[in-house]
């Protein structure tokens, strides 16, 4: 990363503060694509923002934006880039490689931070006051790894970087909630597809509708929309769309005399028994035993 923004060696090995008025154009890189190993927090300041497409709505602070990567994503160096639209000299970026927590708690941890896996428009807006505490801890890491290393170092650094992050998810709450009317609209969208879906007889064709499939139809990541639904439902997106279809095979039990295979195909399950699992688990009884009973 320091080489390919014309930057002196890092003084951590596995972590690093990148701040873009230290980057120095490299002409060579220009329209070259790389495979980023390492976790990326993006910190983009407000005046920056208006060059990129977050689709942020008025609600949202605008004291900076926060953009996540996870190792393994492809990055790009534009070369289109207008006089005016500049990198910001006040933006940064944070990276640090897997490898600095393999043996912390961190490890354990780093999944729960869902955000790493968002796209660019569900970036995090972060008001003054959460701005300052977020750089209080930027400015901790490199005070950490900048000074002479002894065998307290390591420990502090990481979890420095936990405690960032714990902030970052802290943040994206109030954002879910400060965008509680959006994410109501998009509840409702969601409703209206899997009702859509059924109606339109594509389970009998593509199965059932998975997660993936939801989130792209909705234009958001998989992560975003189980997050958004998590927090304003307490279900994820697999299970709202499980108990969708609980209540259309109990529908169907009750008001029909198709089979019970008959009815594990309707809803899109190549295989009966993998229906019945799913019946049983959320009900506490068969399919054939609901009908019965009932």
């Amino acid at each position: 990363m320091h080489q390919m923004g014309g930057l002196p060696k890092p003084k951590h090995q596995l972590v690093s503060v990148i701040r873009n008025r230290d980057i120095k154009t490299t002409a060579s890189l220009q329209g070259v694509k790389v495979i980023n190993h390492l976790y990326t927090v993006i910190f983009k300041p407000s005046m920056a923002c208006s060059s990129f497409s977050y689709g942020r709505n008025l609600y949202d602070y605008e004291e900076g934006t926060l953009v996540f990567t996870a190792p393994g994503q492809v990055m790009e160096f534009k070369s289109d880039a207008k006089e005016d639209e500049q990198i910001d000299p006040e933006g940064w970026s944070l990276v640090f490689h897997p490898n600095i927590f393999r043996r912390s708690d961190l490890a354990d941890k780093i999944n729960r931070y869902s955000f790493f896996h968002y796209d660019s428009n569900e970036a995090l807006h972060l008001s003054d006051y959460e701005r300052s505490s977020i750089e209080d801890l930027l400015n901790k890491i490199i005070q950490e790894y900048s000074q002479q290393l002894d065998r307290h170092s390591q420990h502090l650094i990481v979890s420095n970087i936990e405690l960032f992050l714990d902030y970052c998810l802290r943040f994206y709450d109030r954002q879910f909630f400060s965008r509680t009317n959006l994410n109501k609209d998009v509840i409702s969208k969601f409703e209206r597809l899997l009702l859509n879906y059924y109606e339109s007889d594509q389970a009998c064709l593509k199965g059932v509708p998975s997660v993936e499939f939801c989130a792209k139809q909705l234009n958001l990541t998989p992560n975003y929309l189980s997050d958004l639904l998590k927090k304003e439902t307490g279900k994820t997106t697999l299970e709202h769309i499980h108990l969708f279809l609980i209540e259309k095979a109990k529908n169907s039990l009750l008001n029909s005399s198709d089979t019970i295979s008959g009815i594990a195909y309707s809803l899109g399950f190549e295989f009966p028994q993998r229906f019945s699992n799913l019946f049983k688990s959320k009900t506490g009884m068969s399919p054939k035993e609901y009908r019965t009973l009932n």
